[in-house]
């Protein structure tokens, strides 16, 4: 059985690997701590923007807690999404928990910079974009659902 460590250190020079990655146009997350982070099943990564505009999407089982790091960048959030279909899990196959649409109504904006943080509740719609470069630790915290709704 592949049993993970009852404990993991993410190290400062992981990280300062990481923040050393030259920035690239696109979505995308940074190794090595994306490696690292899927080998030991840790529920945060890096995630850099650079001159990009994402779709919404909503999470029905986890949560999203941000922080940017570097840069600014520009969240959309709540409101109703328009003509949503379900995201795809990495072998293809339709993903239940996630929902994505190119616009939301009725939405809201803030801009993040160094240091702010953002919480983002299952079930909220979001999107995220930036003009320039922008990096953010993303924590993704799941659900537990009792008999009268989600508790976080």
């Amino acid at each position: 059985m592949n049993q993970k460590a009852s404990f993991f250190v993410v190290r400062k020079a992981d990280i300062a690997k990481t923040l050393n990655t030259k920035p690239t146009d696109g979505k995308k997350l940074l190794e090595p701590l994306k490696s690292i982070a899927a080998a030991q099943a840790l529920p945060f990564n890096v995630l850099e923007d650079k001159n990009v505009s994402n779709d919404a999407e909503v999470h029905t089982h986890e949560s999203d807690l941000w922080f940017c790091l570097e840069g600014s960048v520009l969240f959309v959030c709540g409101g109703e999404m328009v003509a949503p279909w379900y995201g795809k899990k990495a072998d293809g196959t339709e993903n239940p928990n996630e929902l994505k649409a190119k616009t939301i109504k009725g939405r809201k904006k803030t801009v993040l910079k160094p240091g702010d943080w953002l919480w983002i509740p299952a079930g909220v719609p979001h999107s995220h974009s930036a003009k320039g470069t922008a990096r953010l630790i993303i924590v993704k915290i799941p659900c537990v659902y009792y008999a009268g709704g989600a508790v976080f």
